[in-house]
């Protein structure tokens, strides 16, 4: 168990629509790129005293045949764009050969099979298969996600296993949406069960017996269901053979409308732990002792909702924690389920170092820390003594270490920004790792290398980034360069393999990503150190990373693209409003772009506790302040900008797009175009299928490289 995460056009008349151009729109076009006209409307909220417009208010509504058209005409003139720049084909091309690998995920053990992912290179989605542990047996198709759709945006999500072995519940979700479909299939006969369950989102799937957990929302209407506040979470329990309209509802809380709830149990079926947040960030906890007879419904274990604990495993009565109560960087405690309240015992003490995660295997602890960004794995006993680091091939990012209490061997990954990733096996007994797979690649890892650097953001604190190229840069100050960032919701941004930035090194560019505050890289207090207030030092610490690049002569403000998705959307749109000198190129990928009006929309309250709203006066003043959309000013010449989203994302619902795209174009006095690009059948990111991230991913580089004035190389 796991310290849980942290989202048909109908056509109208287009002439309805349009009203005259703004003088900033006309002065804003590049020879031949007419942008669509979007109706201004007279609306105003009121902010403790403060008016704020909000003239696109229209757009909030994705059903609106007017809202549709737009969104067609955006597109239209989008595609025109890029369809004229020269080497945009050159570039899907080359993605797809470079993308064109078999990749193989860790194995996990199951009764008498292993279960691991594999994609042949280009499949839209990875498919589950299965090997018996006889040995020379051959591995066999188990769910195929690609024959859920035609179009391959049917994802699978959620695979989980009956303690029994005979059942396989698992999570699909269709065109990227968060709402999940859960199905239930016999292990041995690979038969699909008439079991069906609907409107699942935010859920687990934990069995206990011939049934599971697994969490929902009331059903909502066609019309809201990607765009209505999720309120009244609820937990149910599930039998194998029933309809859902059978199934016994475990917790609901009438009294708290935004708080999530799931269940899981722990790996011998004695505890079933509830787990309650009010957002992404804190989070307390209920236990219910299925051995205990007079226990007849859930107990406090840990009081919410100041920290962040999280449930490890269970050695009889006691739970082992990892929390960080008192501990910024996090540590394990045992805490005794008769008495919660009562002295606990310490496990793993906090490190300087930040623990990120501790999983469970072999009667054994996995503690994975980052030591700046980077991960570290070490072996102890359930009485916390370390046993062995188990030692990495490089600096890059590690997962998957933990199997069942039997286990004897489990199989982890690796990978870095220039290493795809890598499989090992591992030998609890002896901690001796051997490579299980390493997959065959359409280019040369040894021309590349990645480096950490480390720079003052400007309040002086120091901000690791990692810099990735191919060997023989030139540090000349003219390299192109794509700056990355992320800075939230207490989570790490650690190296990892891309094929998406792999193709842009090649093309002589440098991929840079920083270390913001905001995540998790150096635990609780660096996250609080970009949070509510204080989120500015996140865009401090980004701009930082902008300004060392120039003046360490990598690049220049014109070889200067900058990139982020969700949160990191969110980052680019404030610091090309707030800086729009500094970058010649910007790409806002599903970006939270309206921080007045977010938390009105699907899950968008729960970020409520990482930013603060502005129903609340106090953080109204601060959200106001660098809120994207609203610090876009009339006659700036801001950097060439493609936003992007999708028509299907309910957890940050294009509206924020829609509106900043549209306010951009109406405010831009300068050259460069200012895009939108909104992808159909597809959501936050989860599930793409590979046909459309090579689609999505060579339509940005054409974008960057042609603003960049960069040439494709052969």
């Amino acid at each position: 168990m796991q310290r849980l995460p942290a989202f048909i056009f109908t056509f109208i008349n287009s002439s309805l629509l349009l009203t005259t151009m703004t003088t900033a729109q006309a002065q804003s076009q590049q020879p031949g790129l007419v942008y669509p006209q979007t109706r201004k409307t007279e609306v105003t909220d009121n902010y403790h005293g403060t008016t704020i417009a909000d003239p696109y208010r229209w757009l909030e509504d994705d059903n609106s045949p007017e809202t549709k058209a737009w969104v067609k005409e955006q597109n239209a003139v989008t595609q025109d764009y890029l369809a004229k720049i020269p080497f945009r084909d050159a570039i899907k091309n080359r993605l797809e050969v470079l993308w064109n690998y078999p990749k193989t995920g860790a194995p996990d053990h199951r009764g008498n099979y292993l279960y691991f992912y594999k994609n042949d290179g280009l499949q839209n989605q990875s498919v589950l298969y299965r090997q018996s542990t006889t040995p020379g047996a051959t591995p066999e198709v188990f769910i195929d996600p690609n024959k859920l759709s035609a179009d391959g945006t049917t994802a699978l999500g959620t695979v989980q296993f009956s303690k029994d072995g005979k059942y396989a519940a698992y999570l699909i979700a269709k065109a990227g949406s968060d709402w999940q479909q859960a199905h239930i299939m016999d292990v041995a006969t690979k038969t699909l069960l008439p079991d069906s369950l609907n409107w699942l989102k935010f859920s687990g799937l934990s069995w206990r017996g011939d049934g599971f957990y697994y969490s929902r929302y009331d059903e909502p209407t066609e019309s809201s269901k990607l765009s209505k506040k999720n309120e009244f979470h609820k937990v149910y329990y599930h039998k194998v053979g029933t309809s859902q309209d059978k199934d016994v509802l475990i917790h609901a809380d009438s009294d708290h409308p935004l708080r999530n709830f799931q269940a899981t149990v722990t790996e011998d079926e004695r505890f079933v732990l509830l787990n309650a947040s009010e957002g992404t960030s804190g989070n307390e906890i209920w236990f219910w002792d299925m051995k205990n007879p007079d226990q007849k419904t859930f107990k406090l274990l840990i009081k919410g909702f100041d920290h962040e604990p999280n449930v490890i495993d269970n050695d009889g009565d006691k739970l082992f924690v990892i929390t960080n109560e008192g501990a910024p960087n996090y540590k394990v405690e045992l805490i005794d389920t008769k008495n919660p309240e009562g002295p606990r015992t310490l496990i793993i003490p906090e490190r300087k170092e930040t623990l990120m995660h501790v999983g469970t295997g072999g009667g054994k602890l996995f503690a994975t820390y980052l030591q700046d960004a980077a991960n570290r794995v070490y072996q102890l006993n359930y009485a916390g003594h370390l046993e062995r680091e188990i030692k990495l091939p490089g600096i890059g990012t590690a997962g998957g270490f933990g199997g069942k209490k039997e286990d004897k061997e489990f199989y982890y990954t690796f990978n870095s920004y220039v290493t795809p990733a890598l499989v090992y096996k591992y030998d609890i007994a002896s901690g001796k790792s051997t490579t299980y797979f390493k997959p065959e690649l359409k280019f040369d890892p040894s021309q590349y290398e990645t480096k950490q650097v480390f720079f003052n953001s400007k309040d002086g604190t120091r901000i690791p980034m990692f810099l990735s190229y191919k060997k023989g840069i030139k540090l000349d100050g003219n390299n192109p360069v794509l700056l990355y960032g992320y800075g939230g919701f207490n989570i790490p941004v650690t190296p990892g393999f891309s094929v998406s930035n792999l193709f842009f090194m090649e093309q002589g560019g440098i991929y840079a990503q920083v270390t913001l505050r905001g995540g998790a890289e150096y635990g609780e207090e660096w996250h609080k150190a970009g949070m509510f207030e204080k989120k500015q030092n996140v865009f401090d610490d980004f701009i930082g990373a902008a300004e060392f690049l120039i003046k360490e002569k990598y690049t220049n403000t014109s070889k200067l693209a900058v990139h982020g998705r969700s949160n990191g959307g969110l980052l680019i749109g404030a610091v090309m409003t707030q800086r729009p000198d500094l970058f010649k190129v910007a790409i806002p990928t599903v970006g939270v772009l309206d921080m007045l009006r977010y938390q009105h929309f699907t899950i968008g309250w729960a970020w409520g506790v990482e930013y603060g709203t502005s129903d609340k006066e106090d953080q109204f003043k601060y959200l106001i302040k660098y809120s994207p959309l609203h610090n876009l000013k009339p006659g700036t010449s801001y950097p060439a900008t493609m936003v992007t989203t999708g028509d299907h994302d309910d957890r940050v619902v294009p509206a924020h797009s829609f509106k900043f795209a549209a306010t951009l174009q109406a405010d831009n006095a300068g050259p460069n175009p200012t895009l939108i690009r909104i992808d159909t059948q597809a959501g936050h990111g989860a599930g793409k299928p590979t046909g459309k991230l090579i689609e999505e991913s060579a339509d940005i580089w054409a974008f960057i490289m042609y603003n960049l004035g960069m040439h494709f190389k052969n």
